[in-house]
C-alpha cells in the first residue's frame, strides 16, 4: 500500500466515523437541560482503517499490537506462524514500517541498536447534537478530534 493509498484510507476513516455517529453504537450519552441534547462516543481510528488483504501492510497491521515493542524478527516470525508467509526480500517490510511510522499510525524506538515498533492508540471523540427535536430539524453532527498518546 503506497502513501497516497494509506492518507485516502485515513480520509475515509472519517466518513466512516460520521456514518459510525448516525447509528446506534453509542458508549455513553448526556443530556443537558431543556431541548439540547448531546450524545458523545469514544472510536478508534483503527476502527475505520481498512487494509486490502494479503499485503505486507496488512500483515504489519495485524500482527503488531498497542502494548508490546516489536522487532522485526518476531515481526516475520508472527507473520509466518499467522498468514504463512515468507517473503523473499527480509528488508521488504522497512519502507512499509517508516511509512506508517511516518504518518503517525506507528511509534518507533531504537534501543539497543534494534528497533522495534508498536500501534498508536488514536482514538477521537465523536459529539452529535440535537437541536430543536419538537420542531422537527434535523441533526448536526459535529466530530471533535483528540488524538491521544499511548500510554508509555
Amino acid at each position: 500500500m503506497s502513501v497516497k493509498g494509506l492518507i485516502a484510507a485515513f480520509f475515509r476513516a472519517f466518513e466512516k466515523a460520521r456514518d459510525w455517529a448516525e447509528s446506534e453504537k453509542k458508549i455513553y450519552a448526556t443530556s443537558q437541560a431543556g431541548t439540547d441534547e448531546k450524545e458523545k462516543a469514544i472510536g478508534s481510528l483503527w476502527d475505520f482503517l481498512a487494509f486490502t488483504e494479503n499485503t505486507q501492510a496488512f500483515h504489519l497491521v495485524n500482527v503488531i499490537g498497542f502494548e508490546e515493542w516489536v522487532d522485526m524478527e518476531e515481526i516475520r516470525r508472527r507473520i509466518k506462524e499467522i498468514f504463512a508467509v515468507e517473503y523473499k526480500n527480509e528488508k521488504s517490510l522497512y519502507p512499509y514500517l517508516k511509512t506508517l511510522a511516518d504518518i503517525s499510525l506507528f511509534e518507533s524506538t531504537n534501543i539497543g541498536g534494534r528497533r522495534k515498533w508498536r500501534k498508536k492508540e488514536l482514538l477521537f471523540e465523536l459529539e452529535q447534537e440535537k437541536e430543536g427535536q419538537k420542531s422537527g430539524k434535523k441533526e448536526e453532527i459535529k466530530i471533535r478530534i483528540q488524538a491521544r498518546e499511548s500510554r508509555a
